[in-house]
């Protein structure tokens, strides 16, 4: 930041009338930086459109072959039938409920245990050590138990969503609570708050930020498992009808789903933003420069 005096002059104090007019000096600040003139959402779209051109280009002049890699104009055609068709929004819906319901159940796990190892030691000698075992355990590898404990429906798949959300949240509340400044919990019991009172005022407030990163790893575990239980015994599901092109080297089909996983990780990440900016806003932060 630059800096800009301003004179000005001020009278003299009524006890010292014999003196002059005192000068000041006022300091306001101005930025360094001049304000971008390309907007910022340009500069964001402007990389995928040169990406996605070159790509097409190379297509249009036979360097990518379509049973290597679909052109951008083939996949587009082939989404809008799929759209048409109904096989699009059907295979979204179901691939949207198995995340779901999964995160919900492994949002629900996540916050007692953390809950519970993070603001008692006993909890802490109970849950931590196995969470942290555990943890390290490909879920990926759970997937054949799955399938001989619940079958081929929608139990394994579910679970395995809920798994993989489980961990990163549980990790990042339990060390976002643990890491809540010791001094704030001594002003608060200064301040009379009861166990209670400090736990729901200074303690979850302190730990949130780290809880919703947690949150945002959870959405990203969630996805990618969902892409490993819809490839198996599934019959139904953007996975499904990856896995099916797949048989017949179908590449745009293939690009379709990715290209719709990615589409619905970024949709969950911007809800997981707007919660940042909503629940937060007491909390200022460096927003880049």
């Amino acid at each position: 930041m630059t800096t800009t005096p301003e004179r000005a002059r001020v009278q003299p104090p009524s006890e010292h009338p014999e003196r002059g007019p005192v000068e000041t000096v006022t300091l306001r600040a101005e930025a360094d930086a001049r304000p971008s003139r390309i907007p910022r959402w340009a500069l964001k779209t402007l990389s995928p459109i040169v990406l996605i051109a070159l790509w097409q280009v190379l297509s249009s002049v036979g360097i990518l072959e379509d049973d290597t890699l679909a052109s951008p104009l083939t996949i587009a055609q082939t989404a809008a039938g799929m759209w048409s068709d109904g096989t699009l929004q059907s295979a979204v819906l179901t691939s949207v409920f198995r995340v779901v319901v999964g995160l919900a159940i492994g949002l629900v796990a996540a916050l007692v245990l953390a809950t519970l190892a993070g603001l008692f030691r006993v909890g802490e000698d109970v849950i931590d050590a196995p969470m942290q075992m555990l943890r390290t355990v490909p879920v990926i590898g759970l997937i054949p138990l799955l399938i001989i404990w619940f079958g081929i429906d929608e139990q394994p798949k579910i679970i395995l969503v809920a798994l993989a959300a489980t961990f990163p949240l549980y990790m990042n509340l339990y060390g976002g609570i643990r890491n809540v400044d010791s001094s704030l919990i001594e002003a608060a019991r200064t301040l009379g708050l009861g166990w209670f009172g400090q736990v729901r005022h200074v303690i979850l407030p302190s730990a949130m930020p780290q809880a919703l990163i947690g949150l945002r790893y959870a959405l990203g575990t969630a996805w990618l498992a969902l892409v490993f239980g819809e490839t198996i015994n599934a019959t139904s599901g953007i996975g499904y009808e990856m896995n099916k092109a797949r048989e017949f080297f179908a590449t745009d089909i293939i690009v379709v789903c990715l290209a719709l996983y990615a589409i619905l990780g970024l949709v969950a990440d911007m809800i997981v933003r707007a919660l940042e900016r909503g629940l937060l806003s007491w909390r200022p932060a460096f927003s880049g420069r």
